[in-house]
């Protein structure tokens, strides 16, 4: 299993960023998809998950202002960031979770939110 992030970058407070991961190898095993992300110098946290057939959970700090949607069955997971803010940055993962509680990691992409 492969996952690939993109969609990072540069953006300032208030701006929008849409992240997309792609899946490849068993993803038919998948049960759950979704971001997590890292700061500097914090513990890496959950953002979004989205499990199959369940509705979606996010992080406190990110209600109301990220989506999270999956597309393609499981090869695809998007997360959609509004309202970004300066706590935002960090390097987010794209990760999954297969019914055996393998979980799988993309190799990050960097938002940084700054004016």
């Amino acid at each position: 299993v492969q996952l690939q992030a993109s969609g990072g970058g540069l953006v300032q407070p208030g701006g929008s960023l849409r992240l997309s991961c792609a899946a490849s190898g068993r993803v038919s095993s998948f049960a759950a998809m979704g971001w997590y992300r890292q700061a500097p110098g914090k513990q890496r946290e959950l953002v979004a998950t989205r499990p199959n057939g369940s509705s979606a959970n996010y992080a406190y700090s990110v209600k109301g202002r990220f989506t999270i949607s999956r597309a393609n069955a499981n090869s695809k997971v998007y997360l959609q960031m509004n309202s970004l803010k300066p706590d935002d940055t960090a390097v987010y993962y794209c990760w999954a979770v297969n019914y055996y509680g393998s979980q799988y990691w993309g190799p990050g992409t960097q938002v940084t939110v700054s004016s």
